[in-house]
């Protein structure tokens, strides 16, 4: 492996945990040499990728980083096309509208809509990732990946974030083929309590899913008949998103 693929393990390592990592955390997150670790930390805080607190001993994704990845999302074309739609989801629903695309083996936020006055807030920030198991964006992106990357992530131990969560390899792929047949996908309480998703894929002309809308709404309240409607939503959403 590189020097340039070890880096690129340490920084996905530490903008996925959010809150940043320390460095045994992180050596046990991209299982590199301590010694390897230590000179791509010191060299990515020094190009200002990342910052260190030394109250914390935590590493994090420095602003340059952001500014990046910030750069990056404003000129990728499913994001303009797909803008004027989500606000759209947005303001017919009065809920949180998100887009996200695939990246590897898990999701990526590349745009969101959030009104000021909703109830709960969401760790869906543009750039930040999210696993493919257990939102509704990633099971549908999940749903339409390749065989590889379907099989990479259903044989894996997955990771339970609430009761709801799947976490058994064979239940998750009976759920994607769910997902595929009816078009849609929904999260109810699988990654956080008190919150329910609804996502429908977007496709190229050449029908490929290049990308994923969803709507977040409370669970409190959320009839099958709520849900069933919030899906027609979404589902409009991405077919007038799609291109």
């Amino acid at each position: 492996m590189s020097a340039l693929s070890k880096g690129f393990r340490i920084l996905e390592a530490i903008t996925a945990a959010g809150a940043g990592l320390t460095f045994s955390r992180i050596v046990d997150e991209t299982q590199l040499p301590k010694g390897t670790a230590h000179r791509l930390l010191k060299e990515l805080v020094q190009l200002s990728a990342l910052s260190y607190d030394d109250n914390t001993r935590r590493y994090r994704g420095a602003l340059k980083l952001a500014s990046m990845g910030a750069a990056v999302t404003q000129n990728y074309d499913v994001r303009q096309i797909a803008r004027p739609h989500l606000e759209d989801l947005q303001a017919k629903t009065g809920s949180v509208a998100t887009l996200g695309i695939r990246d590897g083996e898990k999701g990526i936020y590349i745009d969101k809509i959030e009104p000021a006055d909703f109830v709960i807030r969401l760790h869906s920030e543009i750039g930040k990732s999210f696993p493919l198991h257990c939102t509704a964006m990633g099971k549908v992106l999940l749903a339409n990946s390749d065989p590889d990357t379907l099989a990479k992530v259903t044989r894996r131990k997955l990771r339970r974030y609430t009761e709801n969560t799947i976490t058994d390899g064979p239940a998750l792929r009976r759920e994607l083929d769910a997902v595929a047949e009816r078009g849609y996908a929904v999260d109810d309480e699988e990654i956080t309590r008190g919150l329910v998703c609804v996502a429908a894929p977007v496709h190229t002309p050449a029908g490929e899913v290049t990308a994923a809308v969803s709507c977040t709404i409370s669970s409190f309240g959320a009839t099958l008949k709520t849900i069933e409607t919030l899906a027609r939503d979404v589902v409009e959403c991405a077919e007038a998103a799609s291109f």
